[in-house]
């Protein structure tokens, strides 16, 4: 069996900075496996004009904040960034964390970031065409950057679209990340091992992450194949849930 790792994702809103960051060294304290932020413009949930703080300068501020963790977006959304700049910033970042980021990244959803950033919000289809059209690029602009990036750097594709998303992890992440009840997250790994061998790609390559549902059993989702749980927290940073994870983690 794959080893069980334990994340957590601080949301960037309704919080400081000097708050955030604390969380982000307790994380690491408590034994979490992986930190993430998000990348969006404004609070998702809350006070919609609530304070907010941009997702990849945060995330370079915790490559400097901890030692041991790996960290991410969860998920970068790729309208927002060239797809060659953004290549360009996750290897510096990966450089700055000494060869411990997770590119997570998705088709983007939130339309009052586009809106108000200036982004063209398009269709659902539009955004995932250009999604499969930047991840060729920006694989292709980690092997001739200078420097190159300390390690190779793990895609994490995030989303449950079966005919576009899957298929796109398939070709390309070493992760995916999704949501939804044990049965539901069952139903996705079935569809993207259907993928991995259409494409002549070992599923067990890829390792499955998710957002557990509240109330649901992590021995449920373990046994679906999830290996990585990552749990969602905003100020006031209740960290109970973690500690709860932590506990069955080493307990395994």
């Amino acid at each position: 069996m794959k080893r069980i790792k334990i994340g957590v994702q601080l949301h960037p809103q309704h919080t400081t900075w000097a708050s955030f960051a604390d969380a982000v060294r307790h994380a690491e304290a408590l034994g979490c496996d992986t930190i993430w932020n998000w990348d969006h413009f404004f609070p998702l949930y809350g006070d919609p004009q609530g304070s907010h703080f941009e997702g990849w300068t945060v995330l370079t501020a915790m490559a400097t904040l901890t030692t041991r963790v790996e960290i991410g977006c969860l998920v970068s959304c790729n309208s927002y960034r060239n797809p060659a700049l953004l290549a360009n910033m996750a290897k510096t970042v990966d450089h700055i964390s000494g060869g411990r980021l997770i590119f997570g990244i998705g088709a983007g959803w939130f339309e009052r970031d586009y809106e108000e950033y200036g982004y063209t919000f398009g269709t659902a289809p539009d955004r995932l065409r250009a999604l499969k059209e930047a991840l060729p690029i920006i694989k292709q602009r980690w092997e001739v950057e200078i420097p190159p990036p300390v390690r190779p750097i793990p895609i994490l594709i995030g989303g449950g679209g079966e005919k576009v998303t899957l298929k796109l992890t398939a070709q390309h992440a070493q992760i995916w990340h999704g949501f939804g009840t044990p049965d539901v997250i069952r139903h996705k790994h079935a569809v993207l091992d259907s993928w991995c061998v259409e494409l002549g790609r070992d599923p067990a390559e890829i390792e499955r992450s998710v957002s557990p549902a509240k109330g649901e059993s992590l021995e449920a989702y373990l046994e679906a194949g999830v290996t990585h749980f990552i749990y969602g927290l905003g100020e006031p940073w209740d960290f109970g849930p973690v500690e709860e994870a932590l506990r069955w983690r080493d307990a395994q």
